[in-house]
């Protein structure tokens, strides 16, 4: 499989959100309550706030497609929203806010480029770049792992009602 990562466009703002929240549910709806679920997803990722950062300077949304033209993985990331140390000045870091292979996709390379393109990315911008990463998901864990990422801290993460323990990882660059 030949691998193109390309930068999103707000015209991909509705298929990018359609695809961020079916790979959610894929992934993690067997945790939640339904209603949860439901005040979660109303809230997250919505194709206008996914335009806005596309649009953004400070931002970076690349993602790869199939030769039909259906996305097969995406990436996203800019200013970091995490709850870091206050000694970490805000100007001198990023964040990875998403990075989502469809399963049809994982273990072909897609998320491997889309982490090399947000690394690259990042160290153009920034000294250190962050993540939050759900305890309970060692895959994940794994992967970020083998970029040199680090656990520094937990992250309360918030579906609906229910908080599940995320944990911060760094990667200095």
């Amino acid at each position: 499989m030949t691998i193109a990562i390309t930068p999103a466009t707000p015209q991909d703002a509705d298929a990018l959100s359609a695809f961020a929240i079916a790979s959610f549910k894929h992934t993690f709806a067997h945790l939640y309550d339904p209603k949860d679920l439901a005040m979660f997803l109303d809230e997250w990722n919505r194709p206008d706030d996914l335009a806005a950062q596309i649009n953004a300077a400070d931002w970076a949304v690349a993602l790869v497609r199939d030769d039909a033209g259906d996305i097969l993985g995406f990436v996203k990331t800019g200013p970091a929203d995490l709850p870091l140390p206050d000694d970490q000045p805000r100007d001198h870091i990023t964040e990875l806010h998403q990075l989502y292979v469809h399963e049809r996709a994982k273990g072909q390379g897609v998320a491997a480029a889309l982490m090399d393109f947000a690394i690259h990315w990042a160290r153009q911008r920034a000294q250190t770049f962050y993540l939050s990463v759900f305890s309970e998901n060692p895959r994940a864990q794994r992967f970020y792992s083998r970029y040199g990422f680090y656990d520094v801290g937990r992250n309360p993460f918030r579906v609906g009602n229910h908080i599940d323990e995320d944990r911060i990882w760094r990667l200095d660059l």
